[in-house]
């Protein structure tokens, strides 16, 4: 990553945001803005990644995403959000955004996600997998079951290689992503499948028929 914009009109959420970009990319270019509009104008720019709070003076974050989303080109949006509203979030994935954190996520988990969001997919806090699946995943299909859980193409593959005995770092190298999106994969996985670790979740899908 060579650029990056923070959206948020709390300076203490800016600054760490800030400091997390700078912890894990020291070599990005970091702006920011306070406000939709600034936020519009410096997204013009074209950024690599833009991290933005949801709610901003400036428009209503349906209106202030979607204007942000028309203007940034392939510029990924990640959404720092609080909101629970489920057809908010909904309509923001049909926008294009590449994902969620949730306010109260640890910043490793914010790490995790940009390096998810860099590598070209999408990231969902497990609480929003299933609206997610409305808009980017289609349902695994089991001769057994019609209620399986949602999970993205790569999570698939991710976990069929999970089932064949491959380590993360065979799995990184299958996959072309890095080992900590696959460890950040795998988290999610297990926490949808209900599982305790990786192999009961091979397991899990082998027997729901997800692979």
């Amino acid at each position: 990553m060579q650029t990056c914009l923070i959206c948020d009109d709390h300076a203490m959420m800016r600054e760490a945001l800030i400091g997390t970009i700078e912890l894990g990319w020291p070599a990005a270019r970091i702006a920011y803005a306070a406000d939709y509009p600034a936020a519009w104008e410096q997204i013009a720019m074209r950024p690599d990644l833009c991290i933005t709070d949801l709610a901003m003076p400036g428009a209503a974050p349906a209106d202030g995403i979607a204007r942000m989303r028309a203007i940034a080109g392939d510029t990924s949006i990640l959404v720092i959000t609080g909101s629970e509203d489920d057809a908010l979030l909904v309509e923001l994935f049909t926008l294009g955004i590449k994902g969620f954190i949730p306010k109260t996520s640890k910043l490793s988990v914010l790490t995790a996600a940009v390096q998810i969001v860099l590598a070209g997919e999408t990231y969902v806090p497990p609480r929003l997998l299933e609206l997610a699946g409305k808009v980017h995943a289609t349902p695994s299909v089991s001769r057994n079951s019609t209620t399986l859980p949602r999970l993205t193409d790569r999570q698939i593959a991710v976990l069929r290689l999970i089932g064949e005995g491959q380590a993360n770092k065979e799995i990184a190298r299958a996959l072309a992503i890095s080992p900590a999106t696959v460890k950040t994969h795998t988290a999610t996985i297990i926490a949808v499948l209900g599982a305790v670790n990786r192999t009961d979740a091979a397991m899990k899908a082998r027997d729901s028929g997800l692979i």
